[in-house]
């Protein structure tokens, strides 16, 4: 089932458009699913910052993190900007860790 989309402008280095790209030609994966996922992934990741009620059961796939995890979080107040430099390691390089 396809959930409702809405338009959005996002702006994206030459490089990474040109993977981007490059990863549509090999996969035949929209680009566009490639950045939602990527959102998704950063939504997932900062999680712990939105608000929201929590489940009464575990999610698949979800993280569950420690107390201390969550305690240190605690003295979190904004979320930590997303570097665009080169260096930042990429959403896809961190999920595989995990």
């Amino acid at each position: 089932m396809s959930r409702k989309k809405i338009s959005t402008t996002i702006y994206v280095t030459v490089e990474q458009s040109d993977r981007l790209k490059l990863l549509h030609e090999r996969t035949k994966v929209p680009v566009a699913v490639y950045i939602r996922e990527g959102i998704d992934l950063v939504l997932r990741h900062y999680q712990h910052l939105l608000p929201g009620q929590l489940p009464l059961v575990d999610e698949p796939g979800s993280n569950k993190r420690s107390k201390e995890s969550r305690d240190a979080d605690d003295d979190v107040k904004e979320a930590p900007r997303v570097r665009s430099d080169r260096s930042a390691p990429s959403l896809a390089a961190e999920a595989q860790k995990k």
